[in-house]
């Protein structure tokens, strides 16, 4: 037998921070040593953080990665252990992508990315060559100050593998295991029986299963022990990297780690016997075959044993059953985990919410109770630098710290209700109830007193006064006094929350929280500088959909039982003023449902769909309830206010990442804000096709030229509608 022990790791890493990331990377070092393995992976990029980007275009990242990894070598911290290192590297004029393996205070390879990841939210190619030379390994002569700490003047650089005594290890570095020809079949048929994958995957809805069945496919024909390692944790962007590091071997998970931690760093062991993977190879005929045709991979040889002989003191690791979160746990759990992150390494002393008693911002609130919660959990486990960061966040003293979630929410969180005239009772009691249930430090306030003086400011300058449109006022009147409500609170939202812990003897400030959805961004359905307008949104890549699930667990399994009622109440925003024949409700408004919302998000985004495109789509798909026509015209609608309001995306708050049709503008959804909102052309393509469909020559739906459009928009308690086709309208 040649037992092998191997550690690969989960780690909180922050972009930029070489001392918090070598800090990290030494303690997993530590770990895998002290329980005896052998070979230690980390994940992509880990010395200066993966989400650097620009940064990774100046010299002092390529420097300062260096200088972390000459300590990690003049130390003993590779003595007898393997260790793959991610940084960027530069050779002659290229930027590189690479891992770094080491064993013994030597380089013994690096390892350039080969495949880079270059779709939605990555852009490696932005900062990163690949590497494409495939026959031979180059020789990469060491920075002088490398080289000569390390009496090592080159390594070897390129594609390969490196050959011990008693068994071959690879690098396979994240998006390489996912292209259509991965390096892990060719390396496979050389005789590499480890492969190290580093990788930095953001979390997404439903996303995990895909991952892990890659890691599955790749060694279950082919035979190998395939180790994952992942960043996990808000690196300093809109991403939360999950973890679930893991060890499979020959198609069976043997070890996972967690998915959601606030763990630093989180290690994950595995015992194997690696015979078993020479046992299953050579049983599969085809493998043999074609393992003796094999195109040749350059190898460095290393004299040196990572194995051991059978030894009964070694257990070694049986597959296990994978572990998966459902939708409401990881909206329960990353976002939850993301805003931990953020709030500790922002220097900020808590959070502010605007609290309206509706489904999304009490989503925000019970995402914050969910946080409060795992931090008491993990502090009574015994993590002392989450109690380090609770106690100097919560300004706690004489030795205290949170063993109670609602007391630490009292500490860190203060939720708002900024009613109105326009506000009912109802939404009035569930926010203070919801409050009561987290702990936050709640206020309720009247934001008429404002709002009056700015109207009467206004009929002061022109001489009128606007009404709502129920009162007899026009849609732009209505606009306009719905926009004053929803702009008091954001501008009254970030005053409480830099003068509110002044107010209570706290140092330091709050971070505005907002709450506007996925479907609200993609739709328009907010208003500019809202009180969705705040410094983070935990929420804003989340579906409607998913939240009103996530309520409705969140009532039962965070214990906040007011969610129940809060998820059964018909959205609304409550700007205009109630009526016994008029109520304003969310869906009416954007005319449309948001399970349409959502449909046309991921036609639009992940399957690429034009107007035309959706058109045909959603004509098999609601066919059987809706005629073409029918179909045309919701087509149309949703593409007109996705183009008047796609400008909002531009002042969008920061968003947590968990949807994969997200709209956000920075990075994901890469596509102007400035359209021809008529989209003359496509929807003249959509006419003719629908009279084709119908066998009529007369056009089916009217022009939209000169047509009345109904901008609305909503920011939790934010709606606004405007009369006009203007592509500016909503502003």
């Amino acid at each position: 037998m040649r037992l092998l022990k191997v550690a690969t790791c989960n780690l909180n890493q922050w972009a930029m921070d070489f001392d918090c990331n070598l800090k990290n990377i030494k303690e997993s070092i530590t770990e895998a040593k002290a329980s005896g393995a052998m070979i230690r992976l980390g994940p992509e990029l880990e010395i200066s953080g993966y989400g650097c980007e620009d940064h990774f275009l100046e010299l002092d990242t390529v420097a300062h990665s260096w200088e972390c990894l000459k300590e990690l070598l003049l130390g003993d911290w590779t003595d007898g252990i393997l260790c793959s290192f991610g940084m960027p590297v530069i050779k002659d004029s290229e930027r590189y992508n690479c891992q770094v393996l080491c064993l013994n205070r030597k380089i013994i390879m690096i390892r350039p990315k080969m495949w880079l990841a270059n779709d939605g939210n990555y852009r490696e190619l932005r900062w990163f060559t690949a590497w494409k030379p495939k026959e031979h390994l180059e020789d990469f002569h060491l920075p002088s100050e490398i080289s000569d700490a390390l009496s090592q003047p080159t390594v070897p650089f390129g594609y390969g593998y490196v050959q011990f005594l008693d068994t071959a290890v690879a690098a396979e570095v994240c998006e390489e295991l996912f292209t259509p020809l991965p390096p892990h079949a060719e390396l496979a048929l050389n005789g590499v029986e480890v492969f190290m994958n580093a990788s930095g995957s953001h979390h997404q809805l439903r996303k995990l299963d895909l991952r892990n069945r890659a890691f599955i496919s790749a060694t279950h024909t082919r035979g190998g022990v395939y180790m994952y390692s992942n960043h996990q944790g808000c690196d300093g962007g809109r991403l939360y990297y999950d973890g679930c590091s893991c060890v499979v071997v020959n198609g069976d998970m043997v070890a996972q780690g967690s998915q959601f931690s606030l763990k630093d760093v989180e290690m994950v062991f595995a015992q194997i016997d690696l015979d078993a993977v020479a046992s299953l190879r050579s049983s599969v005929s085809s493998f043999q075959e074609q393992a003796s045709c094999k195109a040749k991979v350059s190898k460095v040889f290393v004299p040196y044993k990572l194995c051991q002989p059978f030894n009964l003191q070694m257990l070694l690791s049986s597959p296990l059953k994978i572990r998966y979160h459902s939708p409401e746990e990881e909206i329960a759990l990353g976002p939850a985990c993301w805003l931990w992150d953020y709030l500790r390494r922002s220097g900020a002393s808590g959070f502010l919410l605007p609290l309206s008693g509706g489904a999304d911002s009490s989503s925000v609130a019970a995402i914050v109770g969910s946080m409060c919660q795992l931090v008491v959990k993990e502090i009574a486990n015994g993590d002392k630098q989450i109690k380090a960061d609770a106690i100097r966040i919560g300004h706690y003293t004489d030795g205290q710290f949170p063993t109670d979630s609602k007391e630490f929410a009292k500490r860190i969180f203060y939720t708002v209700f900024m009613g109105s005239e326009n506000s009912s009772e109802a939404t009035t009691t569930r926010a203070k109830v919801l409050a009561d249930e987290i702990g936050s430090w709640h206020l309720n306030v009247s934001i008429d007193g404002v709002v009056s003086s700015l109207i009467s400011l206004f009929q002061t300058l022109t001489g009128k006064r606007p009404r709502y449109k129920v009162d007899g006022g026009s849609n732009i009147e209505n606009l306009g006094l719905q926009n004053i409500q929803a702009r008091v609170r954001m501008v009254l939202a970030f005053m409480l929350a830099s003068l509110l812990p002044w107010v209570h003897n706290k140092p330091g400030f709050y971070l505005v929280l907002g709450s506007s959805n996925v479907d609200e961004g993609l739709r328009g359905y907010l208003t500019k500088y809202d009180c969705s307008s705040a410094d983070i949104n935990p929420i804003g890549s989340i579906s409607k959909m998913d939240l009103r699930t996530f309520l409705k667990w969140a009532a039962v399994h965070l214990g906040y039982s007011s969610l129940a009622e809060i998820e059964a109440a018909p959205p609304t925003a409550e700007l205009e003023p109630i009526r016994s024949n008029y109520s304003q409700l969310d869906e009416v408004d954007m005319g449309m449902t948001y399970e349409e919302l959502s449909v046309y998000g991921r036609l639009r985004k992940i399957f690429r769909c034009g107007p035309l495109s959706m058109f045909k789509n959603l004509c098999y798909k609601w066919g059987t309830k809706l005629t073409p026509a029918e179909v045309a015209d919701k087509v149309k609608y949703f593409f007109k206010y996705y183009s008047i309001n796609r400008h909002k995306m531009t002042v969008l708050t920061p968003s947590y990442h968990a949807e994969s049709y997200s709209p956000e503008d920075n990075r994901f959804d890469l596509r102007q804000f400035l359209y021809n909102v008529r989209w003359p052309y496509q929807f003249r393509k959509i006419d003719k096709l629908v009279n084709e469909l119908n066998g009529d020559t007369v056009a089916l739906t009217k022009s939209t030229d000169g047509e009345k459009v109904n901008v609305t928009a909503d920011g939790g308690m934010g709606v606004v509608a405007a009369g006009s086709g203007d592509p500016r309208a909503g502003f």
